[in-house]
């Protein structure tokens, strides 16, 4: 369980927000790279799973030069077994979701890929015995009640390449989305090991597990264009290095269901974000809805992770 000093409780929420900013420039990225979705999710994981690759064994042998190396035996194999786990339901969600974004709108997408605290808090109770106060609960009812709003108001509103009947589609595409990475986060939410380790290997196997479904779908393993290629490249290097990395480091202080909430502060990103740079400008509804949202929010993040 998370620990109850105020400092633990203040790095964890300082590594949330940082995994939430970067996470939530997930979705423009996606849109400007403009790449398949298997394409899109194998490049992101792929370049994501060689960076923290090479900067886990880069530290290990820094580490190996300070003091003999302590082999860690134990539970290894079955803090292993769930790490592989945790990469197939990481590559299952980005398949899903990044396929729903080209079939409705950014803020519709995003809204209801971000419905997971709905599924971690009731899995979080059985299967993790952990309580979910009535603070807790109070927040992310007000959450998802803003954000529901959101979608209501931007859900008719598909990319110019989509028809009403995809968006459809595509907003059950980022639901499936959103079971997804409520399994995910409940999978590491139980380990207590290396946070660089463990994210180069939930990385790398969900790039594993991408890579024969591109081959068989015929999905093209590299980028077309340069472009393409540095927008992929900034979405691997920001929302994945960056922001899974803090997420899963973030998990390790904090309870799932704070951690979880808090991702709802993602369609508020990716709303402001797809309209400065998509022009999907978000109407009075929308900015109502965002506004509820972050009422939640700030009711969710003031409780006190000691007493959860």
């Amino acid at each position: 369980m998370p620990g109850g000093s105020a400092s633990i409780d203040r790095a964890g929420l300082a590594l949330l927000v940082v995994a939430v900013v970067s996470v939530g420039a997930a979705a423009v990225l996606v849109r400007l790279a403009a790449a398949p979705a298997l394409t899109t999710s194998f490049v992101r994981l792929a370049i994501g799973g060689v960076v923290l690759v090479a900067a886990a064994f880069a530290r290990r042998a820094r580490r190996a030069k300070a003091a003999p190396a302590a082999d860690a035996n134990g539970s290894a194999g079955s803090s292993l077994r769930h790490l592989v786990v945790a990469g197939v339901l990481l590559a299952l969600h980005f398949a899903l979701w990044i396929a729903s974004l080209s079939q409705t709108s950014v803020a519709a997408s995003v809204v209801l890929v971000c419905l997971q605290p709905i599924f971690v808090a009731l899995l979080a109770r059985v299967v993790l015995r952990e309580a979910v106060g009535a603070r807790v609960a109070a927040g992310i009812v007000i959450a998802l009640a803003g954000a529901s709003v959101i979608a209501f108001a931007d859900g008719g509103a598909p990319p110019t390449t989509a028809t009403t009947t995809s968006a459809t589609t595509g907003n059950l595409l980022a639901l499936g989305g959103a079971v997804a990475i409520a399994l995910y986060v409940l999978v590491l939410r139980s380990q207590r090991g290396d946070v660089l380790v463990g994210s180069a290997i939930v990385t790398s196997t969900a790039a594993a597990t991408l890579l024969p479904a591109c081959l068989v779908s015929g999905a093209p393993l590299l980028p077309s264009s340069t472009t393409q290629a540095g927008w992929l490249l900034a979405l691997a290097l920001g929302p994945q290095v960056i922001g899974h990395t803090a997420l899963n480091a973030a998990l390790q202080r904090l309870p799932a269901s704070v951690v979880s909430g808090s991702i709802l502060a993602e369609p508020l990103i990716a709303s402001a974000l797809a309209w400065a740079v998509l022009g999907e400008r978000p109407g009075p509804t929308t900015l109502v809805g965002g506004a509820v949202t972050l009422v939640g929010l700030g009711l969710l993040l003031s409780t006190k992770t000691s007493s959860a």
